[in-house]
Protein backbone atom coordinates (compact mmCIF):
# COMPACT_ATOMS: atom_id res chain seq x y z
CA UNK A 1 0.00 0.00 0.00
CA UNK A 2 1.29 3.62 -0.89
CA UNK A 3 -0.20 6.60 1.03
CA UNK A 4 0.02 9.25 -1.67
CA UNK A 5 0.49 13.25 -2.18
CA UNK A 6 0.43 15.25 -5.62
CA UNK A 7 0.39 19.18 -6.45
CA UNK A 8 -2.89 20.21 -8.84
CA UNK A 9 -3.39 18.56 -12.17
CA UNK A 10 -1.25 21.48 -13.89
CA UNK A 11 1.83 19.61 -12.87
CA UNK A 12 1.31 16.45 -14.67
CA UNK A 13 1.10 15.69 -18.24
CA UNK A 14 0.81 11.72 -18.97
CA UNK A 15 -0.87 9.25 -16.84
CA UNK A 16 0.27 6.33 -15.00
CA UNK A 17 -2.42 3.47 -15.44
CA UNK A 18 -0.53 1.41 -12.81
CA UNK A 19 -0.64 3.62 -9.82
CA UNK A 20 -2.85 6.52 -11.08
CA UNK A 21 -0.05 8.98 -10.66
CA UNK A 22 1.06 11.42 -13.54
CA UNK A 23 4.14 12.69 -14.40
CA UNK A 24 5.97 14.58 -17.46
CA UNK A 25 7.92 11.59 -18.54
CA UNK A 26 7.44 8.38 -18.96
CA UNK A 27 8.35 5.85 -15.76
CA UNK A 28 11.45 3.86 -16.79
CA UNK A 29 13.66 3.11 -13.69
CA UNK A 30 17.57 3.51 -13.73
CA UNK A 31 19.11 1.23 -10.70
CA UNK A 32 21.11 3.34 -8.89
CA UNK A 33 24.17 2.31 -6.63
CA UNK A 34 24.05 1.86 -2.71
CA UNK A 35 24.62 4.73 -1.07
CA UNK A 36 24.91 5.00 3.04
CA UNK A 37 26.78 7.05 5.81
CA UNK A 38 30.63 6.62 4.06
CA UNK A 39 28.78 8.32 0.32
CA UNK A 40 27.00 11.44 1.96
CA UNK A 41 30.51 12.69 3.70
CA UNK A 42 32.62 11.60 0.80
CA UNK A 43 30.68 12.35 -2.55
CA UNK A 44 31.87 14.70 -5.39
CA UNK A 45 28.83 16.90 -5.48
CA UNK A 46 28.12 17.40 -1.94
CA UNK A 47 25.15 20.44 -1.14
CA UNK A 48 24.09 20.99 2.78
CA UNK A 49 22.49 23.83 3.91
CA UNK A 50 21.00 25.05 7.36
CA UNK A 51 18.35 27.07 8.63
CA UNK A 52 17.01 28.07 12.00
CA UNK A 53 13.59 28.08 12.80
CA UNK A 54 11.32 29.60 15.91
CA UNK A 55 9.43 26.10 15.08
CA UNK A 56 9.95 23.30 18.18
CA UNK A 57 11.79 20.26 16.62
CA UNK A 58 8.35 18.63 17.05
CA UNK A 59 6.47 20.70 14.35
CA UNK A 60 9.31 20.39 11.40
CA UNK A 61 9.39 16.24 12.14
CA UNK A 62 5.98 16.72 11.22
CA UNK A 63 6.26 18.66 8.39
CA UNK A 64 9.18 16.53 6.70
CA UNK A 65 7.14 13.17 7.12
CA UNK A 66 4.51 14.39 5.62
CA UNK A 67 2.97 15.82 2.55
CA UNK A 68 2.62 19.33 3.84
CA UNK A 69 5.67 20.56 1.35
CA UNK A 70 4.04 19.59 -1.36
CA UNK A 71 1.90 22.39 -1.14
CA UNK A 72 4.74 24.95 -0.18
CA UNK A 73 7.35 23.95 -2.40
CA UNK A 74 6.97 23.87 -5.95
CA UNK A 75 9.83 21.99 -7.08
CA UNK A 76 8.43 18.80 -4.95
CA UNK A 77 5.29 17.75 -7.50
CA UNK A 78 5.00 14.22 -6.11
CA UNK A 79 5.32 11.94 -3.32
CA UNK A 80 3.95 8.42 -2.56
CA UNK A 81 5.17 6.91 1.16
CA UNK A 82 5.56 2.84 1.40
CA UNK A 83 2.99 2.35 4.43
CA UNK A 84 3.24 3.06 8.12
CA UNK A 85 5.21 2.65 10.18
CA UNK A 86 7.75 4.44 9.05
CA UNK A 87 11.37 4.00 9.53
CA UNK A 88 14.73 1.87 8.16
CA UNK A 89 13.61 -0.38 5.62
CA UNK A 90 11.03 2.20 4.60
CA UNK A 91 10.36 3.24 0.66
CA UNK A 92 8.91 6.66 -0.92
CA UNK A 93 9.13 8.05 -4.42
CA UNK A 94 9.65 11.65 -4.87
CA UNK A 95 9.03 13.32 -8.05
CA UNK A 96 10.69 16.64 -8.03
CA UNK A 97 9.56 19.31 -10.89
CA UNK A 98 7.32 16.84 -12.41
CA UNK A 99 10.31 15.12 -14.88
CA UNK A 100 12.15 13.05 -11.96
CA UNK A 101 11.25 10.77 -10.00
CA UNK A 102 13.89 9.00 -7.46
CA UNK A 103 12.69 6.05 -5.20
CA UNK A 104 14.32 6.16 -2.01
CA UNK A 105 15.43 4.03 1.10
CA UNK A 106 15.73 5.44 4.91
CA UNK A 107 18.99 3.38 6.20
CA UNK A 108 18.38 5.71 9.42
CA UNK A 109 15.57 7.05 11.24
CA UNK A 110 15.51 8.14 14.47
CA UNK A 111 12.08 9.58 15.12
CA UNK A 112 11.65 13.36 15.27
CA UNK A 113 15.51 13.87 15.15
CA UNK A 114 16.74 12.68 11.84
CA UNK A 115 16.26 10.69 8.93
CA UNK A 116 18.43 9.68 6.05
CA UNK A 117 18.15 7.65 2.68
CA UNK A 118 19.60 6.45 -0.52
CA UNK A 119 17.97 6.49 -4.05
CA UNK A 120 17.47 2.84 -5.26
CA UNK A 121 16.20 3.49 -8.55
CA UNK A 122 15.43 6.99 -10.63
CA UNK A 123 13.64 7.81 -13.72
CA UNK A 124 16.79 9.80 -15.25
CA UNK A 125 19.98 7.90 -16.49
CA UNK A 126 22.78 10.25 -15.69
CA UNK A 127 22.81 9.35 -11.65
CA UNK A 128 24.82 7.15 -10.49
CA UNK A 129 24.01 7.15 -6.55
CA UNK A 130 21.99 9.69 -4.18
CA UNK A 131 21.75 10.38 -0.90
CA UNK A 132 20.07 12.74 1.92
CA UNK A 133 19.97 13.41 5.46
CA UNK A 134 18.20 15.59 7.47
CA UNK A 135 18.92 16.45 10.95
CA UNK A 136 16.78 18.51 13.26
CA UNK A 137 18.46 20.34 16.29
CA UNK A 138 16.39 21.51 19.19
CA UNK A 139 17.50 25.20 20.03
CA UNK A 140 16.72 27.78 22.54
CA UNK A 141 14.60 29.59 20.15
CA UNK A 142 12.87 26.47 17.99
CA UNK A 143 15.09 24.30 15.90
CA UNK A 144 18.48 24.14 13.20
CA UNK A 145 17.34 21.81 10.06
CA UNK A 146 20.37 20.57 8.08
CA UNK A 147 19.96 19.09 4.58
CA UNK A 148 22.56 17.22 2.99
CA UNK A 149 22.32 16.05 -0.41
CA UNK A 150 24.67 14.34 -2.13
CA UNK A 151 24.87 12.87 -5.90
CA UNK A 152 27.08 10.34 -8.05
CA UNK A 153 26.76 11.09 -11.55
CA UNK A 154 27.69 8.84 -14.32
CA UNK A 155 31.20 10.23 -16.43
CA UNK A 156 28.99 11.56 -19.18
CA UNK A 157 26.45 13.40 -16.65
CA UNK A 158 29.47 14.95 -14.23
CA UNK A 159 29.32 18.35 -16.21
CA UNK A 160 25.78 18.17 -15.91
CA UNK A 161 25.86 17.84 -12.43
CA UNK A 162 28.53 20.76 -12.05
CA UNK A 163 26.65 23.30 -13.96
CA UNK A 164 23.51 22.64 -12.01
CA UNK A 165 25.30 22.88 -8.56
CA UNK A 166 23.99 26.70 -8.12
CA UNK A 167 20.82 25.95 -9.11
CA UNK A 168 20.63 22.51 -6.54
CA UNK A 169 22.16 24.73 -3.98
CA UNK A 170 19.40 27.98 -4.65
CA UNK A 171 16.46 24.98 -4.65
CA UNK A 172 17.81 23.74 -1.11
CA UNK A 173 17.75 27.63 0.47
CA UNK A 174 14.50 28.21 -1.31
CA UNK A 175 12.94 25.03 0.22
CA UNK A 176 14.61 25.55 3.47
CA UNK A 177 13.49 29.37 3.78
CA UNK A 178 10.16 28.45 2.33
CA UNK A 179 9.67 26.15 5.61
CA UNK A 180 10.92 28.09 7.95
CA UNK A 181 8.00 30.74 6.70
CA UNK A 182 5.32 28.19 6.96
CA UNK A 183 6.17 26.90 9.70
CA UNK A 184 5.78 29.79 11.48
CA UNK A 185 1.66 29.69 10.83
Amino acid sequence: MWLQGRRSDRCWKTAHPEDGTMALISRRWYPLAESGDAFLKSAHFRYEQSVETAAPAERIWEVLTGYELLHWVPVWTGLRWGSPPFGVGTVREVTLAGVLTVREQFFRWVEGQRFSFGGLEATLPGLRNVAEDWAIVPTPSGSRLTWTLAIGARPWAVPLIWLSGPIIRGVQRRVLRTLREHVKN
